[in-house]
């Protein structure tokens, strides 16, 4: 017997404590983050908001949104973190699905979640020409950094524990890893 592909009507029959994603034609529903994960996201959103998003301390010229649905082809996503180059996006969309690749996102990893982030979901972020991933897990404590090069991407690098790192394409923050964990008082 053939499935049929998923459809917009199966994720807004999800319950609300779910995430619905389509991914190559198939809904996939994970219950909504840990604490852990939810706050290495906030964290994140934030060191990176203040500086790229509001200009504040930074260069400024991004848009971020946290959790925003993307219809990429086929696919319905929902990464954690995305940003928009101004210069690609001057306005964010009114809409329900972005239908334009953002420049750069961020998955945290659960383990619920990581092995389609980092299989199946990546493989359509690529297909989409997303230029910058990054991977954070907040159970190993570690960021790693993708860029796309070709088809494929590239792992630039793979951080850990309390470093202070500047990654691509923010390498004009020092973000420290410790934030994002919850090692500061």
């Amino acid at each position: 017997m053939t499935r049929k592909p998923a459809t917009y009507a199966d994720l807004e029959a999800l319950p609300p404590n779910q995430v619905g994603e389509i991914v190559d034609g198939e809904l996939h529903a994970t219950p909504r983050p840990a604490v852990r994960h939810a706050f290495a996201a906030m964290q994140l959103a934030t060191d990176l908001n203040n500086p790229f998003g509001r200009g504040h301390g930074g260069p400024g010229g991004w848009h971020f949104l946290f959790e925003p649905e993307l219809h990429l082809g086929r696919d319905v996503l929902v990464p954690d973190i995305a940003g928009w180059r101004r210069e690609r996006m001057p306005k964010l969309p009114d809409v329900v699905g972005i239908k334009m690749a953002p420049d750069w996102l961020c998955e945290v990893l659960s383990p619920s979640t990581a092995r389609l982030d980092r299989t199946r979901k990546l493989v359509a972020y690529a297909r989409e020409g997303v230029k910058h991933v990054w991977l954070v897990d907040p159970l190993l404590r570690t960021l790693e950094v993708f860029r796309l090069e070709g088809p494929h991407y590239l792992l630039l690098a793979t951080h850990s524990e309390a470093e202070t790192v500047q990654a691509e394409p923010f390498e004009a923050l020092a973000l420290e890893l410790r934030v994002l964990w919850g090692d500061v008082e």
